[in-house]
């Protein structure tokens, strides 16, 4: 069973509300949000689903680069290899794109399909792949985009009515609202895991003095407090305060993460299977991280619910506790997924289907194919 296509499908999807994070916005009502979907067929006919999810508020990558980068550079190394060779798979991709750290987010829509493909091939579930009971259910976390404390405390009384676990909290929209915000959330939300994601927006000595305000508030975890290269800040602030600290941003690939557990920078690790190069990647820096004695949390980038399915089952595997924050479904209007995971508000019911599990629909692929992209190939 070798590859014999990789097909790009570069992706504008609608979003009901636009959504912010400390660096700018992610992606707009008005002009809607930047994915691609790959599809992967054997030399049998077997085919698989990936999905990236680039944002330059985020990271480098982005809707343009990750299409080139499958189409030029990656699509001419992996024809004609065994689909099931996934080291072969990376080994090739690693070497013609810059190790593990070169293009991860493109990377992952390759890794994503290539397990959809062999996982269907063979009548398999991620979890039998993975050689791990099936878990159907998945809870999810509520995330809140506001620098207003009225907006943050209606979002959080409306999670906790829908049946949520957990709120992860936006910082540093405005600063100055900061620990207002988070204690209208705590105020109309108190039993719900609160975490707070400033997505690299403090310094140190912010981040010290706001600590000391979000323990007496109760925030459960402090996530990228600062720069991504900070590992000693961050390993600073966690001798100043009570408040576990995880690692999103600073922690891409397996040699970051171990960097990370030299330096004692974090209390968690947040695993993003396309920031981590695909369900192998993050695969593994959950259980190199889990050997090192750190707790875990897990994250989207506001993925359809393609990737969404992937990273919860992902997600099962890892054994992930607190709610996990994939909040595609909060900002996206629809996407090419025609049958796969049933969200309920706060729960997501996992398909119980060989490889990832969705089946796409191409009308929705065409209907949605970016203008313009042509010019790409």
């Amino acid at each position: 069973m070798r590859i014999s296509n990789v097909e790009i499908f570069p992706l504008t999807l609608p979003m009901k509300r636009n959504f912010a994070v400390s660096g700018g916005t992610v992606g707009e009502k008005s002009r809607g949000a930047p994915h691609v979907y790959v599809r992967i067929t054997a030399d049998n006919g077997a085919e698989g689903w990936g999905e990236a999810r680039p944002s330059p508020r985020w990271s480098y990558e982005t809707l343009e680069s990750v299409v080139t980068t499958i189409e030029i550079y990656l699509k001419p190394v992996l024809l004609g290899i065994a689909a099931t060779d996934l080291q072969t798979v990376h080994a090739r991709m690693n070497k013609e794109i810059k190790g593990e750290a070169g293009q991860p987010i493109a990377k992952a829509a390759v890794d994503m399909a290539l397990h959809d493909l062999i996982g269907s091939a063979n009548g398999q579930r991620l979890a039998d792949m993975w050689f791990t009971g099936f878990h159907a259910s998945t809870r999810l976390s509520y995330l809140i985009s506001t620098s207003d404390p009225a907006e943050a405390e209606r979002n959080a009384s409306e999670a906790r009515f829908k049946g949520y676990r957990g709120v992860d909290v936006k910082l540093g929209l405005d600063a100055n609202k900061d620990l207002a915000v988070l204690e209208a959330v705590r105020g109309a939300a108190p039993d719900l895991f609160l975490r707070a994601d400033a997505n690299q927006a403090y310094s140190l000595q912010q981040a010290v003095r706001l600590s000391k305000q979000m323990e007496r508030i109760g925030v459960d975890v402090l996530e990228q407090p600062l720069k991504a290269n900070d590992l000693y800040g961050h390993a600073e602030l966690r001798r100043k305060t009570s408040i576990p600290i995880a690692l999103d941003e600073s922690i891409w690939t397996a040699g970051d993460l171990i960097q990370a557990i030299r330096t004692e920078a974090c209390d968690f690790v947040v695993i993003k299977l396309t920031k981590m190069g695909g369900l192998s990647g993050a695969k593994r820096c959950g259980e190199i991280a889990r050997e090192a004695g750190l707790d875990l949390l897990g994250g989207g980038l506001t993925e359809s619910r393609l990737g969404l399915t992937a990273s919860a089952h992902l997600f099962q595997y890892l054994r992930i506790a607190p709610p996990v924050d994939l909040n595609g479904p909060l900002f996206l209007e629809d996407d090419p997924v025609g049958a796969g995971p049933i969200i309920n508000e706060g729960e997501v019911t996992l398909p119980d289907k060989p490889g990832i599990g969705c089946e796409i629909a191409m009308e929705k692929v065409e209907k949605y194919r970016s203008k313009g992209t042509d010019k790409f190939f």
